[in-house]
């Protein structure tokens, strides 16, 4: 138990440190404890770096389409409609690489994840999985959640924060793990890059894909994720000029 009047964890999970802040303390700590063997489930089933999962037979070739779970198939489905949506900027497949669909599965798993919290009946908490986070509710009573969006050059600095109820924001840069999103169309990184996207909506499977897309758009990415459905933008260029979403609820 952390805080009176709330149940905090922190656990690393599918290589990231994920974090659930549940403030309705009267529903102790098994709500908490179903998000956790969730997301190490999802981590078993859908890493492409664990030979015996899901992804990696399939991408071997020993499952066919047709073996494949529904959950598997939902997230396929997901990257396939991404690649159209962005010309094929965004891909799990690209040439040369194992499938990879982990764009989409993050954000996906964590949306699964909440929604194990809300049917357990829990209103009021913030989960949050490597800087990706959904929010519902309210920290306390007539309060918001503030969510931070690191500085793309200053670790230990923010750009800007969210203050937010029932939401959710990801953010896609390379300041963590260097150039790991290329633009699918060359297999290269963006070639007009920005620092740093982040997209807010009312769901991280939304939020989170829509972020990997637009970083791996470049520039571009920028007015194609604001005109993408219920997502909102802000986004560091690489000159350090922002483009805020009219109506983003910075705090």
């Amino acid at each position: 138990m952390g805080v009176t009047g709330a149940v905090r964890r922190v656990e690393q999970v599918m290589g990231l440190p994920v974090s659930v802040n549940l403030r309705d303390e009267r529903l102790g700590e098994e709500p908490v404890r179903r998000v956790f063997d969730w997301l190490r489930e999802v981590d078993a089933r859908f890493s492409p770096f664990r030979p015996d999962s899901e992804v990696s037979r399939f991408g071997r070739g020993e499952l066919t389409e047709d073996e494949l779970s529904v959950d598997l198939r939902y997230v396929l489905q997901v990257c396939v409609d991404y690649q159209h949506r962005t010309g094929g900027a965004f891909r799990a497949w690209l040439p040369g690489r194992a499938l990879d669909p982990c764009a989409v599965v993050k954000g996906w798993a964590v949306h699964r994840a909440a929604r194990l919290l809300r049917r357990s009946g829990a209103r009021d908490f913030c989960l949050n999985a490597g800087g990706d986070v959904v929010t519902a509710g309210e920290p306390a009573p007539g309060r918001r959640w503030r969510v931070g969006i690191r500085h793309p050059d200053q670790a230990g600095q923010l750009c800007g924060v969210l203050a937010l109820g029932d939401a959710a924001v990801a953010t896609s840069a390379a300041y963590e793990r260097g150039a790991h999103i290329v633009d699918g169309r060359t297999g290269l990184p963006p070639r007009r890059p920005l620092l740093s996207v982040t997209v807010l909506a009312a769901d991280l499977t939304t939020a989170d894909t829509t972020a990997t897309a637009a970083f791996a758009l470049g520039e571009e990415g920028i007015g194609w994720a604001a005109e993408q459905p219920g997502c909102s933008v802000f986004a560091v260029r690489a000159d350090r000029t922002v483009f805020s979403s009219p109506g983003l609820p910075l705090a």
